[in-house]
């Protein structure tokens, strides 16, 4: 049995780079002393998320960084033997991108652009055009940012692709429009949980969803960090609490006990599915 600690956090990150990785080093160290193989911290942890979902002020938009910027590379070496997920703003040519990198000491695994771009974002980035697994010392990874798991195909790409594990790196904020006096009550917190667990469920993979808490400008987070396994139960979890939600699995194992009678992916019928074309 070949068990993995796997760890998703749950912290506030914001424009200030050289606090962010501070706090990245802090979070890479406390998921070390946990015994973690693999951490995934949150969407735009290098840089901070838009503090206007609405109208994105184009004078305060986060940093972006080179694909090859010495703050990545950094984020590598503190790595070292561990699996680290993070979120930022990557720059290509004139274009930015809402991005995620995985990385170890040895360098850079694997890479996600953002595909499903919510109305604000839109105004701020440019949207990536594909899902991709890779191969990592934790296992066969595949990576989402936050809207991207709204949608099942986002997830089920991945699977196809033979990931066991898929990394949901959020900067998820409470609802917008119709604010809750409580964040337990947030349909926005509600949403969150239901996309997190129904992606591991349908496809029968550990989900790793990491989220960014406290507030930036308009925006307040949810935190909300968690593991999932296969069969759509959390095994850890940080609540909206900053801190590290640490679950230790089989991931091989794990997978195979949750198809061993009905195997989602297997049992698929697409000449019977809708393709879509817009």
């Amino acid at each position: 049995m070949a068990t993995l600690r796997i760890a998703a956090a749950s912290a506030h990150f914001g424009r200030d780079l050289e606090f962010d990785l501070r706090r990245i080093a802090k979070l890479v160290a406390d998921a070390r002393e946990a015994g973690a193989g693999l951490l995934v911290l949150p969407d735009a942890a290098l840089g901070g998320y838009l503090a206007d979902l609405r109208h994105p002020d184009p004078d305060a938009l986060p940093p972006a960084l080179d694909p090859d910027d010495p703050l990545l590379k950094q984020v590598a070496e503190l790595a070292a033997e561990m699996v680290v997920c993070v979120g930022y703003c990557e720059a290509g040519g004139d274009r930015r991108y809402n991005a995620a990198v995985c990385v170890t000491g040895d360098g850079v695994l694997g890479r996600h652009r953002k595909v499903h771009l919510p109305a604000g974002e839109v105004a701020a980035y440019d949207p990536g055009d594909r899902f991709d697994a890779f191969d990592t010392p934790a296992g066969r990874i595949g990576m989402l940012i936050d809207y991207d798991k709204t949608f099942p195909e986002s997830a089920r790409s991945l699977a196809l692709d033979g990931a066991e594990i898929i990394a949901c790196l959020s900067a998820w904020p409470t609802s917008i429009t119709n604010r809750a006096p409580r964040m337990a009550q947030d349909r926005q917190s509600r949403l969150f949980d239901l996309y997190d667990c129904a992606r591991a469920a349908e496809n029968q993979v550990v989900v790793a969803s990491s989220n960014q808490t406290g507030a930036l400008g308009g925006m307040r987070f949810l935190g909300q960090a968690k593991v999932v396994g296969p069969g759509g139960d959390i095994l850890a979890r940080t609540w909206s609490k900053a801190g590290l939600a640490v679950a230790e699995l089989d991931v091989a194992a794990e997978i195979a006990n949750a198809r061993r009678v009905l195997n989602h992916i297997g049992e698929r019928r697409p000449g019977s599915y809708r393709a879509g074309s817009g």
